[in-house]
């Protein structure tokens, strides 16, 4: 089937089979005379040759704690360790690299903003507006931090399509809410908010706006000032980065009137017994030895992302998810969650009637296909569709036309097993 159908593979502008020989990963076997389909790169992606290389030559090389020193090593590392943050700086458009605060991810970076602009603007009685469709890491920071202060949250609907709900949004934005957080990407049904209309609309209501950009920044152009987003969250290990480095970019004035949100080593100017003057932008919200290897690996999976070009690897994905649909929908029984393809990046969820999502990905792993099986960590969108889980498949640049249809055989195989 695979062979037959390859000839109906859209052409596209990558060549995705010489990509994947720049990922070590991607040519073994799960086991013996099973090779690996790897479509689970919305839960992290897999890491190119090119940012071990750089992480291991910055041990190897230049290994020491950054800021403090004055040998040759120390400037050695804050030097590549700031140039990862001007990289950081240029892929999403920022005015200043005082803007780009390294965080450990996108959990910690909201997390950063919700305790910090959170506990220091925010009064008993405001409102924060969320959506549907956030990931745990969008709602469960506000809701605390409502819990503590006495807040209202409000969430803006999804439709049964898995889109948001316009009118209910024009309906929540006339409460008055003060911060509007939201994800420019679903990571259970990939539909892909419009951020920067949603941004204009808030502000016109005189919301902060907060953007999970955990699963946008990695697949399609993301600028913040084309945006005017206020602040933008993502994560390195999505976007061929190493795991324990984020990001979190602010607009300047709100970053200079937020206090520091964790206390330590090198987020101050001075200390006395009994006091202390934070340091200035960007490093009072970066507190002790910050991931100086990680930030080395961030920036040049930055510079292998750049040397491709977003609106590449966007196109790519475009062509997996139209031809995903296709094949996935020849499958009888199969519920297929979320909109169409031109709503959606590269991400599937989906049920097979009578399976459940975690008998789906044990069998797929049978045949080397790694697929997420879940909630997500997304349970509020789960039980607005009505299940507790579903299987999702996720692609990205080194995703190739071939692994759908391994993809679409073994499930197959699943409907044999279980007979239905």
């Amino acid at each position: 089937m695979a062979e037959a159908m390859a000839e109906l593979h859209p052409k596209v502008a990558l060549d995705v089979y010489k990509i994947r020989e720049d990922f070590p990963v991607l040519g073994r076997q799960v086991r013996p005379g099973v090779p690996l389909v790897y479509l689970d790169s919305t839960a992290t992606s897999q890491k190119p040759a090119s940012v071990i290389e750089a992480m291991n030559a910055y041990y190897r090389q230049h290994n020491a704690n950054i800021h403090r020193g004055i040998h040759v090593l120390a400037e050695e590392a804050t030097a590549m360790y700031e140039e990862a943050r001007e990289k950081v700086k240029n892929f999403i458009g920022a005015a200043s690299s005082r803007q780009i605060i390294f965080t450990r991810n996108t959990t910690e970076a909201i997390n950063l903003v919700a305790y910090s602009w959170g506990l220091s603007q925010l009064r008993r009685g405001d409102l924060i507006l969320l959506t549907e469709m956030e990931h745990h890491s969008n709602l469960v920071p506000w809701y605390l931090l409502a819990e503590r202060m006495d807040l209202r949250v409000e969430h803006v609907a999804v439709t049964a399509e898995g889109v948001l709900d316009e009118n209910d949004f024009d309906r929540k934005l006339a409460m008055g809410p003060r911060l509007f957080a939201f994800t420019h990407m679903s990571n259970v049904v990939g539909t892909i908010n419009p951020a920067k209309t949603m941004i204009a609309k808030a502000h016109q209501a005189g919301a902060v706006t907060l953007l999970d950009g955990a699963q946008s920044v990695p697949h399609f152009r993301v600028d913040v000032q084309e945006l005017d987003v206020d602040f933008l969250a993502f994560s390195g290990h999505k976007m061929c980065g190493p795991t324990g480095i984020g990001v979190l970019y602010g607009k300047r004035e709100l970053l200079e009137n937020m206090p520091p949100f964790l206390g330590g080593g090198d987020m101050i100017k001075k200390v006395t017994l009994g006091a202390f003057k934070p340091n200035e932008l960007p490093y009072k919200f970066e507190a002790g030895t910050p991931a100086i290897a990680e930030a080395v690996g961030l920036g040049a999976a930055i510079d292998y992302l750049n040397k491709i070009g977003m609106d590449v690897i966007c196109q790519h994905e475009q062509g997996l998810v139209r031809y995903a649909l296709e094949r996935l929908r020849e499958v009888e029984g199969l519920r297929i969650f979320g909109p169409s393809a031109e709503k959606k990046g590269g991400v599937v969820s989906f049920l097979v009637d009578g399976v459940h999502a975690h008998d789906i990905s044990q069998i797929l792993d049978q045949y080397g296909i790694a697929i997420r099986a879940g909630h997500h960590c997304a349970m509020p969108l789960h039980e607005k569709f009505q299940v507790p889980a579903t299987a999702r498949a996720s692609f990205y640049l080194y995703t190739t036309f071939e692994e759908i249809d391994r993809l679409v055989e073994a499930i197959y195989r699943v409907k044999d097993i279980f007979g239905v």
